[in-house]
């Protein structure tokens, strides 16, 4: 299968010539080692995964050894799992001033970080990769950055792929796995399955001392079953057979994993009442399918949760894209006692952007009238719009448009 750039390697390079260390983190099999090892191509640089029992052993036991076995300029793949050689990593950087001499890769972020953050501050940059967006399997690249206005979004059409319900279903259905692209439906099939029992049994048994298998997947399969929606404890409980407290720390878990994404509420001090319950998103689309057991892309597509999944969809290629982005931008949505919901705020800088997301290609332009809800908080409104499968960027009002989902 031919290599797909992937958005994060410009950020990567960026970033290499100003860290001594660079830390790529992210779910197991969306593309780390296979991007830094091309990055490498034409470089002298060492290899190791500490996946090696013997490699990790000596990482864990001898530090010191490791380092005259394996000498920088290196990449460490899955360097969780021997956090003994942060310390070693702080004393070779302080030793001299080369930049990017290590290039870390790690799959399982809420252990390591803690680690990273007491060893490494100042000397690590740390970036996370996520299994592939649409736009990197199209090949599509923009030239201008996006602000929801109707300038970029009309330029940005240039470039972009027509829009194709049928396309961005089968998209949602397989996902960005890499292994994926070009598979068919019994490989998927497969290769999920697989994943669900090698990798994330193995690492929640590992990292959450979970020992209940098969009520564990009970619970993912039940988090599958809420992607769009508010995280409801209690009935993931139920389902798994789980206490509540017991939920919270497997979705943290899921969470740090790389494997959910829990969007945060808006909060502003002048908005009273507003919800303080996250939204549950899967950070790859397709094993959220796998787990639902929608076994085609048309199923999907016409059943009952196609605009649940379709809204997972958008979010999590907005997510990717500003993790990739030059302009960092935070992510929450909106809801309130009324029961008044806006799908995604997107926070960049002063400026709040309203976003609502719709499967539909004509939706209601009435929509866009919730958005006034940010000059009660007092917020700068950036302009934003309705996320749907319109083919053009349509002008709704001076701040607003419909707005093609394959323009993000």
């Amino acid at each position: 299968m031919a290599y797909i750039e992937r958005a994060l390697e410009r950020k990567f390079l960026k970033m290499n010539d100003f860290f001594k260390v660079v830390l790529v983190t992210g779910a197991r099999q969306v593309g780390k080692t296979t991007m830094l090892k091309r990055l490498a191509e034409g470089q002298n640089r060492t290899y190791v995964s500490l996946d090696d029992m013997m490699a990790r052993t000596i990482a864990q036991t001898e530090p010191e050894l490791f380092f005259q076995t394996y000498k920088p300029p290196m990449i460490i793949d899955e360097v969780q799992y021997a956090p003994q050689l942060f310390t070693r990593i702080k004393i070779l950087c302080d030793s001299g001033d080369a930049r990017g001499a290590f290039w870390l890769t790690g799959s399982q972020q809420f252990q390591m970080m803690k680690n990273v953050r007491e060893s490494l501050a100042g000397r690590i940059g740390t970036l996370e990769l996520y299994s592939l967006t649409k736009r990197e399997i199209d090949g599509v690249h923009f030239s201008h950055e996006l602000d929801f206005s109707f300038d970029t979004l009309h330029a940005r059409q240039r470039t972009a792929k027509p829009t194709d319900i049928t396309d961005v279903f089968r998209h949602i259905w397989r996902g960005g796995m890499p292994q994926l692209v070009g598979a068919d439906a019994e490989q998927r099939q497969e290769y999920f399955s697989s994943y669900v029992n090698t990798y994330l049994m193995r690492d929640a048994a590992e990292l959450g001392g979970i020992a209940n298998v098969s009520a564990f997947g009970k619970f993912l399969t039940a988090c599958a079953s809420l992607v769009g929606e508010q995280v409801s404890y209690k009935t993931l409980a139920e389902a798994a057979d789980i206490s509540e407290p017991t939920s919270k720390m497997w979705l943290r878990l899921l969470e740090g994993m790389g494997i959910i994404c829990l969007l945060r509420p808006y909060a502003n001090n002048a908005l009273k009442r507003l919800s303080k319950t996250p939204k549950l998103y899967f950070l790859d689309t397709g094993l959220a399918a796998y787990l639902s057991m929608w076994l085609s892309p048309e199923t999907l597509m016409n059943g009952a949760a196609s605009g649940h999944f379709f809204e997972n969809y958008v979010f999590t290629e907005l997510l990717k894209h500003y993790a990739y982005a030059k302009t960092k931008a935070n992510l929450s949505y909106y809801r309130d006692s009324n029961a008044k919901e806006i799908d995604i705020f997107v926070e960049r800088g002063t400026s709040v952007h309203p976003l609502e997301i719709k499967k539909s290609a004509n939706p209601d332009r009435r929509e866009v009238k919730k958005f006034d809800v940010l000059a009660k908080a007092g917020a700068e409104r950036g302009a934003g719009g309705i996320l749907c499968m319109c083919e053009r960027v349509t002008p709704i009002s001076a701040t607003d448009s419909f707005i093609p989902v394959n323009l993000i």
